[in-house]
């Protein structure tokens, strides 16, 4: 079989979690299967950070072109190439294609759809157009989590629930899993000024939906009982972040909240696993990497019980209402002062991860697109 994949995503400089889902999946493809033949579409150079490695049937088909590239000069090249599937691991379908052409779409979250109020206008209407024709027109859709799948049935009526398959993301587990002397780890802990098991941790964009204001407000909350603690935002600025960066400059402990900026995939589980908690408010995620990523590294892990969430955690993480930022304190302040809860949650943390893979994904992945 050959087929196509829509690997665009890797060109940017900006790493989020979709990008990563993509670079795995070809990581592993090529392993899994060495049957058939795929083509993989991009328009510029890679991200040295997202390059995917070269297997003998991977095709890889650079073809710039300057604007809607996708529905134009990515939509014109498949139809040349005549593969019989097509794999777009984003939100969005060529409108010209053959009629015999399969496409199997991956639907990471529906966000911007309950919570339109943190996107940009234009980037909205942008979203809910490409989403709404791939989802109505895809012959197979893969949703990362069952909470994502319930939000297509929600608002998709139409779609058939058995066109839709639940594939949960994995981790890197060679990178997580690595081992780190102490020099290397004090090495990078203080290139940002941090003390081990001396701060609380977000990983992930700084983005409105993201709800990080409710996270500050709660690590003002425990600062009496913690004086030494720290505040870590470990990520780049997304959409509409200056109301995030405003509010940490009017804080009373400011000098206590670091903002990283990207973070090189490096030094991820080192700032992990060196944490004192692990904290995701986020209002709504597709999946939530970084929770998988942050039980994988041992780290205690506070989510907010919303969307698939719970559904990643499981019951080794702690949850709180994503709106309370007095129940956030709160579970924070039962964790730091409770060190065999503690131990209990990194174990159960470390199983629950266990059940997570990239391969499993991958391998998941594969056998739909060869059932379409």
């Amino acid at each position: 079989m050959k087929i196509a994949i829509h690997a665009a995503d890797l060109d940017h400089e900006r790493i989020d979690g979709t990008r990563v889902y993509i670079l795995n999946m070809l990581k592993n493809f090529g392993n899994l299967d060495q049957q058939d033949s795929f083509d993989i579409y991009h328009r510029g150079a890679f991200n040295p950070h997202l390059t995917p490695p070269n297997f003998s049937n991977y095709f890889f088909k650079k073809i710039p072109f300057p604007r809607f590239w996708t529905q134009t000069r990515f939509a014109w090249q498949v139809f040349c190439d005549k593969p019989q599937v097509l794999w777009m691991p984003v939100h969005n379908i060529p409108k010209f294609r053959r009629k015999t052409l399969k496409v199997v779409v991956t639907i990471h979250d529906l966000a911007f759809k309950i919570f339109p109020e943190y996107f940009p206008e234009k980037e909205l209407a942008k979203l809910n157009s490409l989403s709404d024709y791939a989802v109505l027109n895809a012959d197979g859709i893969i949703a990362i989590s069952q909470a994502t799948k319930n939000d297509i049935l929600k608002f998709y009526p139409t779609v058939k629930a058995e066109n839709i398959r639940v594939i949960h993301h994995g981790f890197d587990s060679q990178l997580f899993n690595q081992n780190f002397s102490d020099s290397q780890s004090e090495k990078i802990l203080k290139s940002y000024k941090l003390k081990a098991k001396n701060y609380l941790l977000y990983v992930g964009a700084i983005q409105p939906r993201k709800n990080l204001i409710v996270l500050i407000e709660a690590f003002e909350k425990i600062k009496a009982s913690y004086p030494e603690m720290k505040l870590v935002f470990a990520g780049a600025p997304a959409w509409n972040f200056q109301e995030t960066l405003q509010r940490i400059k009017t804080s009373a402990f400011a000098g206590d909240i670091i903002v990283t900026g990207r973070v090189p995939f490096a030094q991820l589980p080192i700032l992990y696993r060196s944490a004192s908690i692990f904290v995701f408010p986020t209002l709504y995620e597709g999946f939530g990497i970084p929770a998988l990523e942050a039980m994988a590294c041992g780290v205690p892990a506070i989510l907010a019980k919303n969307s698939s969430l719970p559904e990643v955690g499981s019951c080794a993480a702690r949850y709180f209402d994503g709106g309370s930022s007095n129940q956030l304190a709160q579970c924070i302040e039962s964790v730091l002062g409770d060190k065999i809860l503690t131990q209990q949650m990194i174990q159960a943390g470390l199983n629950q991860a266990s059940k997570f893979s990239w391969k499993k994904c991958a391998q998941e992945t594969l056998n739909f697109i060869r059932e379409i």
